[in-house]
């Protein structure tokens, strides 16, 4: 709930206010011709937080409660900016009215769920293939091959229907991790996780390495050298834009969280709020991918605020990398002292202080079934009362009746993959068992 809080509405709350901002600011600056739509996909460069850097300096193990909020708030961040990007791009909204309005959200919307539908079916094919196709079962290289062209199938396939890439991916890998991953050898598995660990760290070298380079292409700032002070202002503009459209999500939103919330240790503290306020303040590839979308299409050096706009966000870019990421981690130890929990394994089940809601997660690693709860059944709601309270226990224990009575066994997932002779996930188990 309250990932969902942050990431989607939180994102056009700060949409909105950088637009605001822009648009009453940029005005009176002269800095070029720019229209509403300028100004509201400025809205949308700049609400997208950088979740890559914000997870090097953040810590699992020390603050879990702060790691999974903000890394899941930056991927759903992520993936409602671009399509709220998207979205934007595909009106005139010179000239808006009530119709273009309502086509607007409607579009947003449209979007939003047609991508993630087409993530999730994507992911739930890529599951019955390799279940019920046992070509390739025993070669892990044709196991792996197939489930990261599956994952780049999602991703063309959007790119196609010209819908949201990065939201594609996002929910194909939640439906792989939870019901492919599961029906693959286990060498097959150990491959994958390594394989997707190491692509996926070289895909952030390259994005730290290309933006770094990209600021250093003289031809852009050598059109902008004749107004240096220009440049500064609007980059510092933005800056305090990005940090007052967070704050004014991140506190009400964290306010609105804890009201439903009854223990005093499943609330967010005012201290663990600003930190996450200030986690997400970076901006990173996404919002330099988005920027060049927009404004380098009539080429940055024809047109003095499209010029403007790219050195602007590089700057933003690489002062809120620099300056929030390196003081991150020392603002952490000074306002939350003891983060430490006593080892890996017991950071999520030895702490009475770590909130229910890291505890039971809806999809978690240790618990892909009702069994695997110890015997603890999530109760049932017994009054309209107590679904309204308890809404994460509610859905997911209904998600359980429902998956385990008819995805996985269609699907496959721990638990409900048919044994094949000779596979290295058993050592010497009958004949037709199940695992």
């Amino acid at each position: 709930m309250t990932i969902m809080l942050f990431g989607a509405v939180g994102t056009l709350i700060c949409c909105a206010i950088i637009s605001i901002g822009a648009m009453q600011i940029f005005e009176k600056m002269d800095i070029g011709p720019l229209d509403i739509g300028d100004y509201l996909a400025i809205g949308a460069i700049f609400a997208a937080t950088d979740s890559v850097c914000t997870l090097q300096v953040l810590s699992q193990d020390d603050t879990p409660l702060l790691y999974s909020l903000v890394f899941g708030e930056g991927v759903v961040n992520d993936a409602t900016s671009v399509v709220l990007f998207n979205a934007i791009q595909s009106f005139d909204l010179t000239n808006i009215n009530a119709v273009i309005a309502w086509e607007f959200v409607r579009n947003f919307l449209y979007l939003f769920l047609t991508s993630t539908m087409l993530g999730v079916l994507t992911g739930l094919v890529s599951a019955y293939i390799i279940k019920k196709l046992y070509f390739g079962r025993h070669s892990t290289d044709r196991e792996v091959a197939l489930m990261i062209l599956m994952a780049y199938l999602s991703y063309m396939l959007a790119e196609l229907f010209y819908l949201s890439g990065i939201l594609t991916v996002f929910f194909c890998g939640i439906v792989m991790s939870h019901y492919t991953w599961h029906n693959v050898t286990e060498s097959s598995r150990v491959t994958t996780k390594h394989a997707f660990a190491t692509l996926s760290f070289v895909a952030e070298i390259f994005i730290f390495l290309y933006v770094g380079m990209d600021a250093l292409d003289i031809e852009k700032w050598r059109f902008v050298s004749d107004s240096p002070g220009t440049s500064v202002a609007v980059s510092s503009i933005l800056l305090c834009l990005v940090m007052v459209g967070r704050a004014a999500f991140v506190f009400p939103l964290s306010f609105v969280s804890n009201l439903s919330k009854k223990s005093p240790n499943e609330k967010i503290g005012f201290r663990q709020q600003f930190i996450i306020w200030w986690a997400g303040l970076m901006r990173g590839a996404v919002s330099m991918a988005l920027a060049y979308n927009k404004f380098t299409s009539a080429g940055h050096t024809n047109l003095r605020a499209n010029a403007i706009m790219i050195t602007s966000t590089i700057t933003v870019v690489l002062f809120s990398t620099v300056v929030f990421g390196l003081m991150t981690k020392p603002l952490i130890s000074i306002l939350l002292p003891h983060p430490k929990y006593q080892s890996r394994s017991l950071s999520f089940s030895s702490d009475p202080a770590t909130p229910k809601s890291v505890t039971v997660p809806l999809l978690g690693e240790g618990q892909d079934s009702l069994d695997d709860l110890g015997g603890r059944d999530i109760p049932r709601p017994s009054s309209l009362r107590a679904l309204l309270t308890t809404p994460t226990h509610t859905v997911h224990y209904y998600w359980r009746k429902f998956d385990n009575g008819f995805m996985r066994p269609m699907f496959g997932g721990r638990g409900f993959v048919p044994f094949v002779p000779g596979s290295p996930t058993e050592r010497n188990p009958p004949q037709n068992q199940w695992h």
